[in-house]
C-alpha cells in the first residue's frame, strides 16, 4: 500500500469497509437461504455456498487495483476479512458439520487475513518496504492476475457444458452478477458513503462464485459439476456484467 497516506478518512472508510462487508455476507448467508429453498439439497447448497463465497480475492484484488490504484487494494484486502470467516463456517456448513474451535484456527491462521493485518500495521507505522524486499513483494503482487486466469482456467476445464445455460444456473448468475451488487448500490448510494468505498463493495460483490466451490462440492459429496458449471458460467458472464457496472460506478 505504498503512496497511501493514513488519515482520519483512511481509517475512517476502512472501518466502513470491514462492516459493510459483514453486513453483505449476513445478507448472502441468509438470503441464500431464502432464494435457494425450492431447489434441490445437492444444488442449493453449492448455489448458496456460491453466493457467499465469490472469487473476490483472485479476480476482485487485480480488478479493484486497475480501477482504484492501490487504495482498491487495500479496501479489498480488509473486505476479505468476514468473507474468509463466513468461508470457514457458514459456508462449509453447507457441506458438513463445522466445528467453532476449527473455524477460528483457519480464519486466523489464512494466509488472506495475515497478510492482511501485517499490510495494515506497516501502513499505519509508515514502514516502507524497499530494496530487495519491496521489489520482490511489488513483482510477486503483479502475479496475482497471472495465477487467478491460470486457477479459473483449471476449474473451468473441469465443468459440464451441459449444465451452463439450465434454467437454474441462468438464475444463480442473474441473482450474483447482477441483482445482488445492484442491491448493495442501491443501499449505499442512499447511504452517501465514500464513492471509492461505495465502487468497491459493489464490485466486489459482483464477482463470479468462488473458485472453491466445486472443490468443497467434490469433497463432501454435493453436485461437484453443478458447482463447476457455476463457476465457469458466472465467470464467463462477468467479462460482460464487471465494465458494465463500473460504467454505472
Amino acid at each position: 500500500c505504498s503512496g497511501i497516506q493514513v488519515s482520519a478518512d483512511l481509517m475512517r472508510n476502512s472501518g466502513y469497509a470491514l462492516l459493510i462487508s459483514l453486513v453483505i455476507q449476513l445478507v448472502a448467508t441468509y438470503g441464500s437461504k431464502l432464494l435457494f429453498r425450492r431447489w434441490p439439497r445437492e444444488k442449493a447448497s453449492v448455489a448458496s455456498y456460491a453466493m457467499i463465497v465469490s472469487n473476490s480475492s483472485f479476480i476482485g484484488i487485480p480488478v479493484a487495483e486497475a480501477i482504484y490504484s492501490h487504495l482498491g487494494v487495500l479496501y479489498t484486502a480488509i473486505f476479505q476479512i468476514p468473507i474468509r470467516f463466513t468461508m470457514w463456517s457458514a459456508g462449509l456448513a453447507l457441506f458438513t458439520n463445522v466445528s467453532r474451535k476449527e473455524t477460528i484456527k483457519k480464519v486466523v491462521t489464512h494466509p488472506c487475513i495475515i497478510a492482511c493485518e501485517v499490510g495494515f500495521v506497516l501502513m499505519v507505522l509508515g514502514v516502507t518496504l524497499s530494496g530487495f524486499v519491496g521489489n520482490t513483494v511489488s513483482a510477486l503482487s503483479k502475479c496475482t492476475g497471472p495465477l487467478a486466469m491460470l486457477v479459473i482456467g483449471a476449474i473451468l476445464a473441469d465443468a459440464d457444458l451441459k449444465q451452463l445455460f439450465e434454467k437454474k444456473t441462468l438464475i444463480f448468475c442473474f441473482l450474483r452478477l447482477i441483482a445482488f451488487p445492484l442491491l448493495v448500490y442501491a443501499a449505499l448510494y442512499l447511504l452517501k458513503l465514500d464513492s471509492t468505498i461505495t465502487g468497491i463493495a459493489v464490485i466486489l460483490t459482483a464477482m463470479p462464485g468462488g473458485s472453491t466451490t466445486a472443490i468443497l462440492a467434490q469433497k463432501y459429496g454435493a453436485d461437484a459439476e453443478y458447482g463447476a458449471a457455476l463457476v465457469f458460467a458466472s465467470t464467463l458472464l462477468s467479462i460482460v456484467t464487471i465494465p458494465l457496472l463500473s460504467l454505472l460506478l
